[in-house]
């Protein structure tokens, strides 16, 4: 007999375990910088990385996730989670006997297995949660991925108390926080090794492979998949970022992350009652609206030095916009698609972290570096020849730039005109990235009110069930959240 209770509960750890590691990581950068060398797009391509595998294990197992089980793929990420940290551990040591080159390397290959770990829990927890909640699709998963703002609090908390010369409590070997996710790993690791569990919704129907595939035909699913690609650069791109970049404006940047985080875990809980009252295509269109006020408010913020109070509203606004983007469009795909299963999915949650990976966490250093070099370059050449990585940095098909080195620049007298002339150049850099960014929830914001004008036109947004034999309906029934929760408690009982 299956524990529906504690198969949500292991899904809602491996989220726990992915957001603790991201948000040490965030705030270790610094901290690889000064020890490797590392400039801000190197460090960009490290985060990417770390987020980019995710996306081809989320897509690939998606394919024959419905056939070899969830459980199988979820053993597979707990070995992967326990080979990223031996990996992450050993870079040090990697440093000293073989440079700044093989210390890269081992990085970005640790944080590509933290990734592939991560995606095989994504490719897995999300339509497992569809299968247990078959009804509450949007609010589970809501739920489910409150687990991922539950570990940035943790671990934020951590590198705040922890990392760096400037942490509150006392400052440990980076490696020693950075380890920290193993605990909630180990956690899941033993519920699913000891637990039953159940076959997919489209499994249990009888869908077929092929008419998985045939869902990639809707123009919905695929402009869906376009506007989640937006989803994976503005959201985790960002985050993977805002401890660094608050880091010169705030005593510990990584506190801003775990602000926003707070506000995430919370409101998840309650997107049930919301969706009830605006359908999930108007909560994401609010959501982007918000998303793109809060994140030029704070490049602003930091642009004009504007203070803390003002940068509390910008983030407020910021968190509150991101809180529902990822799990509502996953929501979203379920409900309009459900014949996609495993399979559509898996490509929302592949595409979104492709996109942070190789475009979010890459393209937001890029822009840092760019508009840090052009300021410094206007503010002392000589300055900027001085502190200058020696190699060229390439994102896309944009024009290569020489970015600072950081070990130099951690270097420098902090009572020195030329150090001033960096942070100066460095916050502008920061503050533009901030707001070229805000650019991406915009489009969001004008791509969701298509769908809500197209929803409206064709009698308006429904939840579409499949029965035996793959068979079709819409229906607008979704039992109330005391209901289901009943219901649940019930069959855990049984």
């Amino acid at each position: 007999m299956q524990s529906t209770g504690k198969i949500f509960w292991a899904s809602f750890l491996t989220l726990i375990a992915a957001g603790m590691g991201f948000a040490v990581r965030s705030d270790v950068l610094g901290e690889w910088a000064a020890a490797f060398g590392f400039t801000q797009t190197e460090l960009g391509s490290i985060t990417g990385f770390g987020l980019a595998g995710m996306a081809f294990t989320i897509i690939g197992f998606s394919l024959f996730a419905d056939r070899i089980g969830y459980k199988a793929i979820l053993i597979g990420a707990f070995v992967l989670h326990i080979v990223s940290a031996g990996m992450t551990l050993a870079a040090t040591p990697v440093f000293a006997s073989s440079g700044k080159d093989a210390t890269y390397y081992l990085l970005a290959a640790a944080m590509t297995m933290f990734s592939l770990a991560n995606g095989m829990c994504e490719a897995a927890i999300n339509p497992l949660v569809a299968t247990l909640y078959p009804k509450q699709k949007t609010h589970y998963l809501n739920i489910l991925h409150a687990g991922w703002p539950g570990g940035l609090i943790l671990g934020g908390l951590l590198a705040f108390f922890f990392v760096g010369d400037k942490a509150a409590f006392t400052e440990l070997r980076w490696e020693i926080p950075m380890s920290f996710f193993v605990i909630p790993t180990l956690w899941y690791g033993f519920i699913v090794l000891k637990e039953k569990f159940p076959i997919s919704e489209a499994r249990a129907a009888g869908v077929k492979f092929s008419e998985m595939l045939a869902e990639f035909a809707a123009p919905v699913l695929i402009f869906l998949l376009i506007l989640h690609a937006m989803v994976g650069y503005v959201e985790l791109g960002t985050d993977s970022w805002i401890a660094n970049i608050m880091s010169g404006f705030i005593q510990s940047g990584v506190l801003l992350l775990v602000y926003t985080a707070g506000l995430m875990f919370v409101l998840r809980f309650f997107a049930g009652p919301i969706v009830e009252r605006i359908n999930p295509l108007g909560l994401l269109f609010v959501s982007s609206v918000l998303g793109c006020i809060g994140l030029f408010m704070m490049g602003s913020v930091l642009a004009t030095g504007a203070g803390l109070a003002m940068l509390l509203v910008a983030a407020t606004i910021y968190g509150i916009g991101k809180t529902f983007l990822w799990p509502t469009m996953l929501g979203v795909v379920g409900e309009r698609f459900p014949k996609g299963g495993a399979l559509a999915m898996g490509a929302m949650g592949g595409i979104g972290m492709l996109s942070a990976g190789m475009l979010g966490g890459p393209g937001i250093g890029y822009t840092q570096d760019v508009n840090t070099v052009r300021k410094l370059k206007e503010l002392s050449p000589a300055a900027y020849e001085q502190v200058a990585s020696q190699q060229d940095n390439r994102f896309l098909f944009f024009s290569p730039v020489r970015g600072l080195d950081g070990a130099t620049v951690a270097q420098l007298p902090t009572d020195s005109p030329i150090y001033q002339e960096v942070r100066t150049a460095e916050n502008y850099g920061k503050s533009m990235a901030l707001k070229i960014t805000a650019a991406i929830p915009a489009t969001m914001a004008a791509g969701y009110l298509l769908l809500l004008l197209y929803f409206r036109a064709i009698g308006g947004y429904k939840l579409v069930e499949i029965g035996p034999g793959g068979v079709e309906r819409e229906t607008s029934h979704e039992p109330s959240a005391a209901e289901a929760i009943y219901k649940d408690s019930r069959a855990d009982q049984a």
